[in-house]
Order: structure tokens, then C-alpha cells, then sequence
């Protein structure tokens, strides 16, 4: 019951999707900082990371696809703890943008057409 309240609610479909991406952030003392990530589900409006970061609810950050050099906005929507290694940061995109994931046939519900940056 609660598994489908959690659906119904969500966005867009959850797609698997292993994806090695670069997060950019500027920490609480405002130092730069860039770290290798992987993601796990993703969505047409954000995803799950596994990073060595150490972030908070609502930070915004910078999302690199190293292989397409593509970035968009982020924000930090919820930390937990993950592997020893580091943490599982949830988060959405500033602005919808299904095309950032390299997925040739996405969810129809992900309006892929639609520009991202209007």
C-alpha cells in the first residue's frame, strides 16, 4: 500500500541507469569541490547518487556528464547513508531534463520532445 501511495506520487518512471557522473558543489565554507559519483534510478526529473560528498537537504550542485560534457542544475532533496564509501543523495533537476540521461527510448511519461530550457 504505502510502495503504490509512493508511485502514484512520483513524476516520472524510475529508470536503472548506472551512470558515472561529476558533481560540482560549493561547500559551507565556500570552497569548490568536484567528486566522481554513480547514479542509481533515475527520472526524467532527477535521480539517486552514490557520492563521497558530504551535502545537505536543499543544496544546490552541478551535475557533468563527463562522456557528453552536458550539466544541469540540481537539488538536494535527501541524504541517507549508503556504503562505507559515502552517501545516497537524492535529487531533482532546476528544470525537468529527460535528455541529460543517455537513454534511447525513455518512459513515455518523461515528454523527452519537450524542451528542457524553454
Amino acid at each position: 500500500m504505502i510502495e503504490a501511495n509512493l508511485r502514484t506520487r512520483r513524476r516520472s518512471q524510475r529508470v536503472a541507469l548506472q551512470l558515472e557522473v561529476l558533481v560540482k558543489v560549493l561547500t559551507a565554507g565556500r570552497e569548490s569541490r568536484q567528486v566522481q559519483a554513480f547514479t542509481s534510478p533515475v527520472n526524467a526529473h532527477g535521480g539517486l547518487l552514490e557520492a563521497s560528498l558530504t551535502v545537505t537537504a536543499d543544496q544546490k550542485f552541478t551535475l557533468v556528464n563527463p562522456k557528453t560534457g552536458q550539466t544541469v542544475g540540481c537539488r538536494v532533496v535527501r541524504v541517507e547513508t549508503g556504503s562505507p564509501e559515502g552517501f545516497a543523495i537524492a535529487f531533482e533537476f532546476e528544470q525537468q531534463d529527460a535528455r541529460f540521461w543517455p537513454i534511447t527510448f525513455p518512459p513515455q511519461d518523461w515528454d523527452a520532445n519537450e524542451p528542457a530550457y524553454p
